[in-house]
């Protein structure tokens, strides 16, 4: 199959759509890639690009890649990301199309999570072209923008309702990454364009440690120590002042920490809360490369996920439960909905409801009492469970078969 990718986030950054592309070619599928200018998480443009500009580049030295101009995200706030969706949208407009001239492709996939608006550009193709658009939904607006307090007019709200509609009825076929995804999206959407597919992780097995950029004192605290690792984006929707509630808690445990890894707009707050507290059991490990998050998992007693409490969350499965399951590591899962469904059901590990400080800390607690022996029989189901579900080989082929069925109606 011969796929167009349209997407505003891209390697470099860091996101699943980079492995898929790579398994899918693999597995003999052409997947030629439409984005812009790498800007993801700091907001400044990487090294070695430029902000305007189109430039055409490899991935993975065969992948074919489009980059059109892209207003950085900068320091954030709601101006700065509004001009940099805003980009994305009028440089794809105008530049892909003419990246597109001599190109065949079966179907133009886009891989969208905030913002719902990248989709536009792919839509004007879809029209153009006459090919069938699939859009892959990890993020459900409005909803999203109304929980995380980013909008709070009503009005406002309603309009990127109707937005989101008239994207939705531009689709041929709407992807949704959780179950509890389709009432939602239904909403906004005619329900026979549904399907679910859901997120997934590169397995590469469980493999000896190598060379790392993991200091050396760090890497010893995390094999001496009781260590749960936080991996991923602090931010308000992970719900970091839980975390913060739990380590002022549990500081009778003498050898336990809780290592958080990673950044995001909530570090500064992280930074002052341990200095005020006096937090010695609260390690903020700053962010590490993709490749070397195996040196954290693999010597954690137990893996942590958090979100905040709210409905949107609650249907919504975090992309680190897929990595943390295939890592076979306990998991505590400070959740509500789908993403604690999964740890529950696969037995991988303890939940509680969402910002339940007291319920962390006694799932915390509890796992801290356990036996190895129990703890790797956890991190053992849990495994079992991620190459049943969601080992990426699996759901890339899957991935094809929904698209061919869907074109083929």
């Amino acid at each position: 199959m011969k796929i167009a990718l349209v997407t505003q986030y891209f390697w470099p950054e860091s996101f699943v759509i980079n492995n898929l592309v790579k398994t899918l070619v693999m597995q003999g599928h052409t997947v030629e890639v439409f984005t812009g200018k790498p800007n993801y998480p700091d907001g400044a443009v990487f090294p070695g690009y430029i902000a305007h500009g189109c430039i055409n580049e490899s991935f993975e030295s065969t992948i074919p890649v489009h980059r059109v101009p892209l207003r950085p995200r900068g320091s954030g706030g709601a101006k700065n990301l509004f001009l940099n969706y805003l980009s994305f949208v009028f440089n794809g407009l105008w530049y892909f199309p003419r990246m597109f001239k001599g190109h065949s492709f079966d179907v133009i996939f886009v891989f969208t999570l905030s913002p719902i608006t990248s989709v536009i550009p792919a839509i004007y193709l879809k029209w153009k072209l006459k090919k069938h658009l699939a859009i892959w939904v990890l993020d459900l607006w409005p909803d999203s923008l109304s929980a995380t307090g980013f909008i709070r007019n009503k009005f406002i709200l309603w309009m990127v309702g109707c937005l989101v509609r008239g994207i939705y009825a531009c689709a041929d076929t709407i992807l949704v990454q959780s179950y509890a995804f389709i009432t939602s999206v239904s909403r906004y959407a005619n329900p026979d364009k549904l399907v679910y597919y859901p997120s997934s992780h590169l397995d590469v097995g469980i493999q000896p440690l190598e060379n790392t950029s993991v200091p050396t004192e760090l890497l010893a605290m995390l094999s001496s120590c009781f260590c749960l690792v936080f991996a991923g984006n602090l931010g308000t929707a992970q719900a970091v002042e839980t975390l913060v509630g739990a380590a002022m808690r549990l500081s009778h445990l003498p050898d336990f920490k809780l290592v958080l890894v990673g950044s995001g707009s909530m570090s500064n707050w992280l930074e002052q809360q341990k200095a005020e507290h006096g937090l010695e059991n609260l390690v903020l490990a700053g962010r590490f490369p993709p490749e070397d998050m195996p040196q954290f998992f693999q010597r954690a007693k137990g893996l942590l996920v958090s979100l905040r409490r709210a409905e949107i969350f609650a249907q919504t499965v975090p992309g680190k439960v897929q990595s943390y399951l295939a890592a076979g590591r306990p998991i505590i899962a400070s959740l509500d909905g789908e993403g604690a469904r999964i740890v529950d059901e696969s037995g991988a590990g303890l939940s509680c409801p969402a910002e339940d400080i007291e319920k962390l800390v006694a799932c915390i607690e509890r796992l801290y009492n356990l036996s190895p022996v129990e703890r790797e029989s956890m991190g053992h189901a849990g495994r079992a469970y991620f190459l049943e579900h969601f080992e990426m080989t699996k759901q890339s082929q899957r991935l094809i078969e929904i698209l061919e069925a869907r074109i083929s109606q």
